[in-house]
């Protein structure tokens, strides 16, 4: 066999669309059995070697959010903001209670686990998706 193939991804959006193809379950963290939304981002961050914190206790729709944001910032995320680029972490409100974590792995490209196709999927960014948050891999600190 080849190279560790985690080895060579480099970077969060590259993560993400490897896992394209996964089959979708909520609460999934491997993506062998399946991967929900936070599975997804969770997994792609484990890969370029991130020690990723994720929720527990949500379900497909949730009204309050507010105490899972900080998973962000325990991951090894930061907010972002200016224009969309590759390689960040999208919040994004599909419906009432319907909140969605996606990866942008390209410009106008985003990464997902799409509950209704039941697998992750690569798709175009829709310019009508409302974002809610936006973070990025943070910058690393040398001591």
């Amino acid at each position: 066999m080849g190279p560790n193939r985690e080895a060579l991804i480099s970077s969060l959006g590259e993560a993400a669309s490897a896992l394209v193809g996964c089959p979708f379950r909520l609460h999934g963290r491997d993506p062998a059995t399946g991967l929900d939304c936070i599975g997804l981002v969770h997994a792609s961050l484990a890969a370029i070697g991130h020690r990723p914190v994720a929720p527990h206790g949500y379900g497909l729709r949730n009204i309050q959010i507010d105490q899972w944001l900080d998973c962000a910032g325990g991951s090894g995320l930061e907010p972002a903001s200016g224009p969309i680029r590759p390689d960040e972490v999208l919040l994004v409100a599909l419906g009432y209670g319907q909140h969605h974590l996606m990866i942008t792995s390209a410009r106008d490209i985003i990464v997902h686990a799409h509950a209704g196709l039941r697998r992750v999927v690569a798709q175009p960014l829709r310019s009508d998706i409302q974002v809610s948050a936006r973070w990025r891999i943070g910058a690393t600190k040398e001591g």
